[in-house]
């Protein structure tokens, strides 16, 4: 394939930050490459902090403005007019944002075949990413075959967390009467709609068990799950706890790496949990688009529980119509996994 010597690249990737995470892979790629090329990102506010800092990642630009909007049309296009990119690599496409990197002139443009305005990519690649054949990670590094990069075989996000974070993490578990030293579990109940959830119930079943068990448990969640994380504490019976108050993405991501074992149902924090070396728990529903397959946790320290579509009561194998599908993952089987995951984690056992 015909690729020029690339001195300034765009990867784009402007949606939730899970989907930002398995995208951190393509920069070593891209860098080993060409390591002589200036690598930017272009990406909404709220996964900024966890970028920051990326090795091989030269420049970051934002998407959006202070109050989570998009910027106007012609801001990002002048902006990305100014940075003169020679290549862009667009991996959640949207007609507008194929048009700006079509306007902005960028003589390499990647991006999928498959949709109604896929002309204004002049390097596709044809890829039904519903179909989840391969990882989003694995999709997001394929399209970089287009510049003539070879792939990971087994594509692993790192994220670098600040000291300032770290010594954040270590303030919140001292008030809430934790440390590094003694393990701990967090759970981490809400998926921002991202995914068929395990019900609240379930995890607050789960963090009295563990604490039965004599492992602390820890209850996270963002911002508009107070409710969700209310209903949890009432279920444990009081002994789960909650975080005395709201954490920056940087923050949470260092207490999480501070954690023994994270459970949670499809959502960002499990891919950061995955990300920082955290063992994981996690719950998936029998939806192909939703899979494990695709949207898993990038580590060899997890157990996944993803129950069959035809086992559930509802569903009979055909269409997902309700969450009863999740209620087939019973709590005693996730305590177990959770143990498990907490004594290798302990003995320092790198993998399962």
């Amino acid at each position: 394939m015909n690729v020029p010597a690339l001195q300034n690249i765009l990867v784009i990737r402007t949606d939730r930050i899970g989907d930002v995470v398995l995208s951190l892979p393509m920069i070593p790629v891209l860098k080993s490459r060409f390591p002589a090329a200036r690598i930017a990102f272009l990406l909404r506010s709220s996964p900024l902090e966890l970028v920051a800092g990326q090795p091989g990642l030269d420049h970051m630009m934002l998407y959006d403005d202070e109050q989570g909007k998009k910027k106007p049309f012609g801001l990002v296009l002048s902006d990305l007019r100014r940075h003169s990119f020679d290549a862009v690599v667009v991996t959640y496409p949207t007609f507008r944002l194929a048009c700006l990197m079509y306007l902005a002139g960028i003589p390499l443009r990647v991006g999928t075949g498959y949709r109604w305005y896929s002309f204004l990519f002049n390097r596709r690649v044809y890829e039904h990413r519903k179909t989840a054949e391969k990882h989003e990670a694995e999709y997001n590094l394929t399209l970089l075959k287009m510049l003539d990069c070879s792939p990971l075989e087994q594509p692993r996000p790192v994220l670098m967390i600040s000291r300032d974070a770290e010594r954040e993490a270590d303030s919140i578990l001292a008030e809430i009467g934790l440390s590094r030293e003694e393990p701990f579990v967090i759970l981490h109940p809400g998926s921002g709609g991202s995914a068929r959830d395990w019900r609240p119930e379930n995890f607050g079943e789960l963090a009295s068990r563990l604490r039965l068990s004599g492992m602390p448990v820890l209850v996270t969640g963002g911002p508009g799950e107070e409710g969700l994380l209310a209903r949890v504490f009432e279920v444990s019976g009081g002994t789960a706890r909650l975080l005395p108050r709201t954490l920056s993405l940087m923050s949470l991501a260092a207490l999480i790496k501070t954690a023994a074992v994270f459970v949670s149902n499809s959502t960002g924090p499990m891919h950061i949990a995955a990300a920082v070396g955290t063992p994981v728990v996690a719950f998936f529903p029998p939806i192909r688009q939703c899979s494990s397959g695709r949207w898993g946790p990038l580590t060899t320290k997890k157990i996944i529980f993803e129950p069959s579509s035809t086992d559930c009561p509802r569903c009979k194998g055909g269409l997902c119509e309700s969450d009863d599908c999740m209620e087939l993952i019973r709590v005693n089987d996730v305590e177990k996994a959770v143990l498990s995951l907490a004594v290798h984690s302990a003995r320092g056992v790198a993998s399962l």
